[in-house]
């Protein structure tokens, strides 16, 4: 009999509804087309093949429905399908730094929402917050555009802004008037498609498969812009400093480490008024929360 009891990963935030792993028995039964995906691997234990695209999006159309009602989600192949985990993981972060509580009526504002909405579906569903979601893909608009009105527990909560402008990230989608309790951002992380591609294929060899392909998917300005994270990290933090009445949090996933003391370097000399550097951890990877403001 394989091992259906789901791993522990105590790594995750405490009140991350997927500490106690992936429960494929409950995931399959909320959506039965998962279930052809699931196998047991060499530690007796069910799993799927994170190499697969189809497999990896499958497990989150289950996570969706089965932890956060949302029974309609979906995304063309190509965009990027993100781990739930630790998307989960950095909300209740959020929440933390923030101070978030049932009283008050949070509103965040997710820069680059993309396709799959991910933030503002675990936001809502974990904490009633409200969102403006910006993002510069017209068609990935469209998509979320679908997804949240297929949900009765999205709609009315997420409002979706096309940001125009490129090279701005605040500008042009922000109201004058508008007030934040916190902005979240899930930057492109690669300087050039090279090396996403690169980093794709060292992913999917170290998921025991040899093919390059992007198995969470992912378009380019999803994956990449340039001069990388370090460039249009340090494009928010000049930009933040114009919206400092507007936002009271700004905060931004870190991908590479060595990022941080650079970025933390020029928000003292912008004279942030407090900077924060919160670590996540998801199975092997480590990644940090840079959060700031004035």
């Amino acid at each position: 009999m394989p091992n259906t009891k789901p791993a522990v990963k105590s790594e995750l935030h405490p009140r991350n509804k997927h500490n106690e792993g992936y429960n494929f028995t409950v995931l399959t039964e909320v959506l039965p087309e998962l279930k052809e995906h699931v196998f047991v691997n060499k530690y007796d234990t069910e799993t799927i093949d994170f190499s697969n695209p189809e497999a990896v999006k499958l497990l989150n159309k289950a996570l969706l429905k089965s932890h956060y009602h949302v029974d309609n989600w979906d995304i063309p192949d190509g965009y990027l399908c993100p781990p739930v985990p630790g998307r989960a993981d950095y909300i209740h972060y959020i929440a933390d730094l923030i101070g978030a509580d049932d009283e008050k009526q949070i509103k965040c504002l997710d820069i680059g929402t993309g396709a799959n909405c991910i933030y503002p579906i675990i936001g809502i569903a974990e904490y009633n917050w409200r969102f403006v979601a910006t993002d510069i893909d017209e068609d990935a608009l469209e998509v979320a555009f679908k997804i949240v009105n297929n949900n009765d527990i999205l709609r009315g909560q997420i409002e979706l802004r096309r940001q125009i402008n490129p090279r701005f990230i605040f500008r042009e989608v922000l109201g004058v008037d508008e007030y934040f309790d916190v902005t979240i951002c899930n930057p492109p992380f690669h300087a050039s498609e090279k090396e996403a591609r690169l980093g794709s294929l060292r992913k999917t060899k170290n998921l025991g498969n040899k093919k390059p392909l992007l198995n969470f998917g992912g378009q380019s300005n999803e994956l990449w812009c340039e001069g990388g994270e370090k460039a249009f990290l340090t494009n928010m933090i000049y930009e933040s400093r114009h919206f400092t009445r507007q936002c009271a949090w700004f905060t931004s996933l870190v991908s590479k480490k060595d990022n941080i003391r650079p970025l933390k370097k020029l928000l003292t000399k912008l004279e942030a008024k407090e900077v924060k550097v919160i670590e996540m951890a998801t199975g092997n990877k480590i990644s940090r929360i840079l959060a700031w403001r004035y």
